[in-house]
């Protein structure tokens, strides 16, 4: 017989989503959250003339510009109010995170719950307004000497780098506050939901531009048929993958039931293939693009000028989209960021200690210390499958679409980015759902309940 989630699961149709009217609110704010983050990335910065910034940014395209432009939704290449969208925020959450593991006081203040969380999510802001900061400043300074006499800069100055950088910082915190009203009053992960909404907005764009190619020839139709197909097959293996787990067999004490049977509990601790989820290629892509932007910024200004400033330009030659350099780069980062998030997210220790309060064991495996060692075993064998999977599914595209000169945002970072967050999404309204019918089935049994007496 079916358990009474499944059941639930299993009748959830369209008349009881029209029913469920917390969930609906919540899905209309995230919509309105988003439509407005859309609408920010068309306000374009003070003193910039759009014509020169877009005949400039068409000169830079298939650098890493256009990298960072996609995780912005287009915000970078209008130069608006978000051009740095949330990657200061989630370079800030990096560094503080790397702190709280290597930083005693850090790691207490952890341990204290939600007291300890506030005050480490303060510490995330005040590096965000930092970074924020220090990268304005440096697109601002690059703006003005970007281009020589066409320069996008209507009158560069000290106010122009003034404002630019305030616009950039309150623009990056208020996405900040935004994503974090959409994790707490709408639908999914905020800040996750922000992300791929810029990468969808940008997919019509690149799927135009690749049939253009097939139209006037530059693109082989064979090649843009491969790449689809190569999409779709990543897809059904992305979804394949994030649903992969694998399961610990739990036991607990034989106890003694109502009818006098003695039972044995049993129970599975499932620990997924790829737990730390797309925060490993957000996260390696934050770090490779926060100094590439400086350093691109920085390059179009000095270039010629002196060593340090040809340097900067072999760096970010060095470092462009589909360069072997930027790869390796990449895919350590993916491979780091998989160990270091799964060891910030399961605890082998708290869970065996939890296991051991709760009398439950793992067969062949004696509670305590041992439980620990065998958990941290199990889950350092499966990141390493996990962070293999990612590794393929963001490289791989990447090689072949650099090489057949499509643009990337049919990569596999986009891909996983959509298609992980969209599982997440659907599967938060599925749990809103079955709550709302568990809701229903109680206020039922209370008024039959109610006429028996």
């Amino acid at each position: 017989m079916a358990s009474a989630a499944e059941q639930l699961a299993a009748n959830i149709s369209l008349s009881n989503f029209s029913k469920a009217t917390d969930l609906k609110k919540r899905l209309w704010f995230t919509l309105g959250a988003l439509i407005v983050f859309r609408l920010l990335s068309f306000v374009p910065l003070p003193g910039i003339n759009p014509t020169s910034l877009a005949s400039l940014f068409d000169q830079t395209r298939g650098g890493v510009l256009d990298f960072f432009n996609m995780f912005s939704g287009g915000s970078l290449e209008r130069m608006s109010l978000i051009a740095l969208g949330v990657m200061p925020y989630i370079t800030a959450s990096i560094v503080v995170q790397l702190a709280t593991t290597m930083s005693p006081t850090l790691a207490q203040l952890k341990k204290e719950g939600e007291s300890g969380r506030k005050k480490i999510n303060q510490y995330t802001r005040y590096g965000t307004v930092l970074l924020c900061a220090i990268q304005g400043y440096f697109i601002a300074v690059g703006l003005e000497t970007w281009g020589g006499e066409q320069s996008a800069v209507i009158n560069p100055g000290t106010m122009f780098r003034a404002t630019t950088v305030i616009s950039l910082v309150g623009g990056t915190m208020f996405l900040m506050w935004l994503g974090e009203q959409i994790t707490s009053r709408g639908i999914g992960n905020g800040i996750s939901l922000i992300i791929m909404a810029g990468i969808v907005a940008q997919l019509p764009t690149a799927i135009a531009q690749a049939l253009e190619g097939g139209r006037t020839g530059t693109l082989s139709p064979v090649v843009i048929f491969g790449v689809l197909a190569l999409a779709a097959g990543l897809i059904l293996f992305i979804c394949f993958m994030e649903r992969a787990q694998r399961r610990v067999l739990i036991q607990y004490p034989k106890r003694q039931s109502a009818r006098g049977q003695i039972q044995q509990e049993r129970s599975h601790l499932p620990l997924k293939i790829n737990t730390a989820g797309v925060i490993p290629p957000i996260f390696a892509s934050s770090l490779l693009l926060m100094p590439l932007t400086i350093a691109q910024f920085s390059g179009n200004r000095t270039a010629g000028e002196s060593a340090w400033g040809d340097f900067i330009i072999t760096v970010s030659t060095a470092l462009q989209h589909g360069a072997p350099l930027y790869m390796l780069l990449y895919g350590a980062g993916i491979v780091f960021f998989c160990f270091f998030y799964t060891a910030v997210v399961f605890n082998p220790e708290e869970t065996a200690e939890n296991l051991k309060k709760y009398g439950g064991f793992i067969p062949g495996i004696r509670p305590g210390k041992r439980t620990e060692e065998y958990l941290d075993y199990v889950l350092t064998r499966i990141t390493v499958v996990g962070s293999a999977y990612l590794t393929l599914i963001c490289l791989l595209p990447e090689f072949l679409i650099a090489k057949a000169g499509i643009p990337f945002y049919l990569g596999g970072t986009s891909l996983l980015i959509v298609v992980n967050v969209t599982m997440d999404t659907v599967t938060q309204i599925q749990s809103h759902l079955i709550a709302h019918q568990y809701g229903d089935l109680i206020k039922k049994a209370k008024l039959k309940g109610g006429r028996g007496r």
